[in-house]
């Protein structure tokens, strides 16, 4: 069941076009992710179905509610993390979770929350002292602390260390697991493939692709890359032979082999026969990264 319904959804600011006629829907369960670049639309578009923002026009739904006619209604069953968001220096944990409990009819228990969050060692911290990795556990935290159906989380992750990143990974696979459908807002590919059952890839405020992220990847194409130093020169024609081969290039020492099928096999056996070794030898998939490039024309962040 659709629980979010986005339709031809358009906002300007003065002359610039922020979204363009955007759609989508997020089913109930779903990790959702809206991917993009910064300054794709991807925030002012999760403020418009928060409610935070007016559109200029399209119709929006979120658990059957219109954000702007039903709004308050609606910030009783969302809770929202937001790109950019900051408590008083000097507010505890605890403080800021009893504040925010009050603003809900029916809050979550903060101290379970607290507990879940791994943060219960910290209810006596000062938000000033926390961490950037337990800042945005704690935002996490107050946006899940009045049991809502929805939670959408802005740019997680930004600024955290890798393995803080990974932390909070697990911690929202945690939250969808308990029944919350998330809708992630985010820039970086590795977080998207990760997370997200299924993925609207925004550019310049259009949804250039929907899908789920190996879905993306299938649109364009399921080439691997072979990597090596070959011990000994290798005319191209080796491997251009090949069946499975596409293209050759040289890096310097380094030769990248691009192609389909068992590629690996393929261009070892080929080296083994002519008694070269591949040294530094390394395969990649087709990935979100190389979608996003086809796709949109552009590198990512």
């Amino acid at each position: 069941m659709d629980i979010i319904e986005v339709t031809h959804l358009h906002k300007t600011y003065g002359t610039t076009t922020a979204v363009d006629d955007v759609s989508f829907t997020v089913g109930a369960g779903e990790i959702f992710g809206i991917l993009g670049p910064n300054g794709a639309g991807k925030t002012t578009t999760v403020e418009c179905l928060t409610g935070l923002r007016t559109p200029d026009r399209g119709e929006l739904r979120v658990l059957g509610l219109d954000p702007r006619r039903d709004r308050g209604e609606l910030r009783q069953r969302v809770g929202v993390q937001l790109q950019e968001s900051r408590l008083p220096d000097r507010q505890t944990v605890a403080e800021a979770m009893e504040l925010y409990r009050s603003f809900y009819r029916r809050p979550a228990d903060g101290e379970q929350l607290l507990e879940m969050l791994g943060l219960a060692d910290k209810r006596h911290t000062q938000y000033r002292k926390l961490s950037g990795g337990q800042k945005q556990r704690l935002a996490i935290a107050l946006a899940l602390v009045g049991s809502p159906a929805v939670a959408v989380l802005d740019e997680l992750t930004t600024g955290l260390d890798p393995q803080a990143r990974r932390d909070t990974w697990d911690l929202v696979e945690h939250v969808r697991d308990s029944g919350v459908t998330i809708v992630l807002v985010t820039h970086f590919m590795d977080e998207a493939e990760r997370l997200c059952d299924r993925i609207a890839l925004v550019d310049s405020g259009r949804v250039v692709a929907l899908d789920t992220p190996a879905g993306l990847v299938a649109q364009v194409g399921t080439q691997q890359r072979v990597h090596f130093r070959p011990s000994a020169p290798v005319a191209d024609a080796l491997l251009t032979d090949l069946p499975e081969v596409a293209d050759v290039q040289h890096h310097g020492p380094r030769v990248v082999v691009t192609g389909t099928g068992d590629l690996l096999q393929a261009v070892t056996s080929a080296l083994a026969r002519h008694h070269v070794v591949a040294h530094d030898l390394r395969v990649e998939q087709t990935s979100l990264d190389d979608a996003f490039v086809t796709l949109t024309g552009r590198r990512s962040a």
